[in-house]
């Protein structure tokens, strides 16, 4: 049986006390946003969320960046269709970006809480795209075997984390900690202890 992230879906792990809550939320968007822009040396001005479910990370974004365009992209039809119009939230799954280019490079690329419940090769086929577009950082939230992971663990696949950093790594991106990872367009501009 396929996994649905319909309402219930949402309701159960993000609406309702959720993972980690709203000031959770706040907090990733806050350190996303302050990497990227400690990096681009500006204030950021675009955001691109793939995976992003009914576009929870907009609300927090533009409460600290109001002039920022976001742009989210998820593959639940139900959260396109209640939420896209007002969120500015689109179809397409993660594969989709292997040819996928809806905007210019963002500065903060979001991907959160989604690669460990995809097939490896639709993560091989989507990345490259992703890395493409990204100009800044990508907050790419992802958990490994070697976790103790508090969530949805339906379709959650145990793989080490040395998969996620070989395949990030190939696409690109440095290493910056705290799920930040460095796009490929900055990759060579950082010094050697602020990215591994």
């Amino acid at each position: 049986m396929q996994k649905r992230y319909d309402r219930a879906y949402f309701d159960r792990w993000y609406r309702h006390g959720g993972i980690g809550g709203a000031q959770r939320l706040m907090r990733k968007v806050a350190l996303a946003v302050a990497t990227a822009e400690y990096h681009l040396e500006r204030p950021l001005r675009s955001v691109l969320d793939v995976g992003c479910g009914e576009g929870a990370w907009r609300a927090p974004l533009l409460k600290l960046r109001p002039k920022a365009r976001y742009l989210g992209f998820d593959a639940s039809e139900y959260a396109v269709a209640r939420f896209g119009a007002r969120r500015n939230l689109r179809l397409a799954r993660f594969a989709d970006f292997e040819a996928l280019r809806p905007c210019p490079p963002a500065d903060l690329v979001v991907c959160s809480d989604v690669l460990h419940y995809l097939p490896a090769r639709e993560i091989d086929r989507g990345l490259p795209g992703v890395a493409a577009l990204c100009g800044g950082v990508a907050f790419l939230e992802t958990f490994a075997r070697e976790d103790e992971a508090e969530g949805d663990d339906e379709g959650f696949l145990r793989r080490p984390a040395a998969f996620y950093r070989r395949r990030f790594a190939a696409a690109g991106f440095r290493p910056l900690g705290s799920h930040c990872w460095l796009s490929p367009a900055l990759a060579e501009v950082a010094t050697s202890l602020e990215a591994g």
